[in-house]
């Protein structure tokens, strides 16, 4: 914490005052002026900040920085004198600089928050489909247009997999591969008919991360062709439509010439009809060659090319296409696609992971059922942690709760922010730029800066999923934001001061890790000052009725059933399972034996679990193909059941991919 003193209480004054006040690190030991009417004397009053007429009695060894604001000559020289050798005396021209820098980073700051809202609307607005997959193939952007023409609503087609939502979709063939499918046909389940064309998504280490598809409802326009027989009609439809478009498009004849472009071709260039109607096809080519002649040489499609057009010299990927009728070549249609847009979007694709990543707690210590020792010990630990401001490593396997825990650690502290983490679900070379932001220059010669989870977590908990899966040189990095409370960002050169709560997760055997030397034992050693240990549910049977009635109201909403008490013969059959899958598995069983039985009923029996568990065993009796598909079957429900229904993480634990996992479901009828 630095302790400021600030001397003059004018306009100037009062404005450092101000500035001084929004600051964490900042503490205002005093404000003096000799006009005891001085408007920063009035605000310190407000904020009960020490306040004076003689800046001398304020004078001590604990000050770190002396804003001198009133323009005074003399003063400066006695403050020079009369300060402590540490002590950073700050002029008022110096504190007016800094005053009006900080006003234009506010504004700059604004300017952006609104950029981005009108980027969202503009890809709201357009009328072309977007989807956006991760490499896992599950959808992270989905624009307005995309659920109109597929019927699917946003929230529904978020955070699902593509083939769920669009069955026939090429796209994580795309992300695999690649390569791109450009003006490809395909009909949706709902019949609509689209043009798409599907790209691959990359990092900026140039690693592929996903595909991205656009697209458009051409049902319509099928249809008019179909039934419209007047060619100048047709020729009048099409034109409205090329002019109605969102994409900058150009056509030229077949000597070059150009002979149509559309209102979204003016906005991206800046050249008009005047500029381009009859001139050769090279006018609005600032840097590179025309690709219409090139079209127009070899009668053939030329797709992703940079160049830069218009006076502006924007930066643009072009799609050109030759123009046939019959065998006879009449020309080439170009389209331009605008290559900032297509960066913004891919930020808005980042942004979105975020808000995903971002969770609003919804668990407390309410939600933490358990009567046995085990359970009753690792509350109590839990609850103590939540009063100490110390790092926390929650222990135990998959499905035990761990994430409840901390939502509920943090929830009892109550002091900002849940971000959330998940370290096995990044690639290990994202993972720090994930954690800690980056700083990079940007081509204004500004430094373009992205934060990172710590900073987004800042005052609140950051929850650290799976920390056995962090890499060495983020292991390190992170011993350091642990010890220090600062860490510098990818790219970065000075430290950005973070307040955090840590509390790690893992299933892992970190112990055994340190000896594998997979795992600093310096950073074990500062997370385990606060272990908790969460038992499995076999060794906590006793709790298995209980916790089972207290899934009941939440199972009850989501499948439509009244079910409000577990029967002792029930409850028994439950204790005898072993439970690998811990509570995940435990609710996955639950809510299969309540799909079966009517909405009226109250009580759920032995009868209606034994269905399920019979169904879980399934038979081994037949041939050796029906044996092996029996197996494979079984592994695949527990695989899925572990990872509490999670198609990619039950693909990764499997180590196939997705696609061949949907295959494999399909095949044994388990989708």
């Amino acid at each position: 914490m630095q302790n400021v003193l600030v001397v003059g209480a004018g306009a100037g004054g009062t404005a450092i005052l101000k500035l001084l006040l929004q600051l964490d690190y900042m503490n205002v030991a005093g404000i003096v002026d000799p006009n005891p009417e001085a408007p920063g004397i009035g605000l310190a009053e407000e904020n009960g900040i020490p306040h004076g007429e003689d800046w001398r009695p304020f004078i001590s060894n604990d000050l770190h920085m002396i804003f001198d604001v009133t323009g005074e000559q003399g003063i400066f020289g006695e403050l020079l004198k009369a300060r402590p050798a540490h002590a950073v005396l700050i002029p008022g021209t110096i504190a007016k600089l800094l005053v009006s820098l900080l006003e234009e980073n506010t504004e700059y700051i604004e300017r952006l928050r609104s950029e981005t809202a009108r980027n969202k609307m503009i890809f709201d607005s357009l009328d072309e489909g977007m989807i956006g997959i991760d490499g896992d193939g599950v959808i992270r952007f989905f624009n307005r247009s995309a659920s109109l023409i597929t019927g699917t609503p946003v929230r529904s087609a978020l955070d699902r997999h593509i083939l769920d939502v669009i069955p026939d979709s090429n796209l994580p063939h795309v992300a695999k591969t690649g390569i791109p499918e450009l003006n490809r046909e395909l009909t949706l389940s709902n019949g609509t008919r689209v043009v798409t064309s599907r790209r691959p998504l990359s990092d900026p280490s140039g690693n592929r991360a996903g595909a991205f598809a656009v697209f458009r409802d051409i049902s319509g326009v099928v249809e008019l062709a179909e039934e419209i027989t007047n060619l100048k009609e047709i020729q009048s439809m099409l034109e409205a439509i090329i002019h109605s478009s969102d994409d900058a498009i150009s056509v030229v004849d077949e000597n070059g010439r150009g002979i149509m472009i559309n209102p979204a071709y003016t906005r991206l260039t800046g050249l008009t009809e005047a500029d381009v109607i009859g001139k050769p096809a090279s006018v609005d080519i600032t840097e590179g060659e025309s690709i219409h002649m090139k079209v127009l040489e070899t009668g053939r499609p030329i797709r992703g090319v940079r160049m830069r057009v218009g006076p502006a010299a924007r930066e643009v990927v072009v799609n050109v296409a030759p123009i046939l009728v019959g065998d006879n070549l009449k020309g080439s249609i170009g389209i331009i696609h605008d290559l900032t847009e297509m960066r913004e979007l891919a930020d808005e694709l980042d942004h979105a992971r975020r808000i995903i990543r971002s969770l609003e707690t919804r668990y407390t210590f309410e939600d933490l059922v358990g009567e046995s020792p085990e359970m009753q010990l690792a509350i109590q630990q839990a609850r103590l942690a939540a009063t100490l401001p110390l790092p926390i490593l929650l222990r135990g396997e998959s499905g035990t709760g761990k994430e409840v825990f901390a939502q509920a650690i943090h929830h009892e502290a109550g002091r900002g922010n849940f971000v959330r983490v998940n370290c096995a679900a990044i690639p290990e070379e994202r993972l720090s730029r994930e954690l800690f932001g980056s700083e990079e220059p940007a081509a204004d010669g500004t430094t373009e800066i992205t934060e990172g989870l710590f900073e987004e977590a800042h005052g609140g908990t950051l929850f650290i999923d799976e920390i056995g899966e962090l890499p060495q040189d983020v292991q390190l990095t992170l011993l350091r934001v642990l010890e220090e409370h600062e860490f510098y960002r990818t790219g970065g050169s000075r430290p950005v001061p973070v307040s955090v709560r840590v509390i790690a997760a893992t299933n892992r055997n970190l112990e055994k890790f340190m000896r594998e030397g997979k795992f600093r034992e310096d950073l074990f050693h500062r997370l385990n000052r606060m272990p908790i240990h969460i038992p499995p549910l076999r060794q906590r049977r006793i709790d298995i009725k209980l916790l089972a009635e207290k899934l009941l109201p939440k199972l009850n909403r989501d499948l439509g059933r009244a079910v409000t008490e577990i029967s002792e013969d029930a409850a028994f059959l439950l204790r005898q399972h072993n439970w690998p899958g811990n509570v995940r598995e435990l609710e996955n069983i639950i809510s299969r034996a309540l799909i079966f039985m009517q909405p009226a009923d109250k009580l759920l029996g032995k009868p209606d679990l034994s269905a399920v568990f019979q169904a879980e065993g399934g038979g081994a009796a037949g041939t050796l193909a029906e044996q092996l598909d029996a197996h494979e079957k079984l592994i695949l429900k527990e695989a899925l059941t572990t990872c509490g229904g999670n198609k990619s993480d039950a693909a990764k634990q499997l180590g196939i991919s997705v696609r061949t996992l949907y295959y494999k479901l399909e095949k044994h009828r388990l989708v």
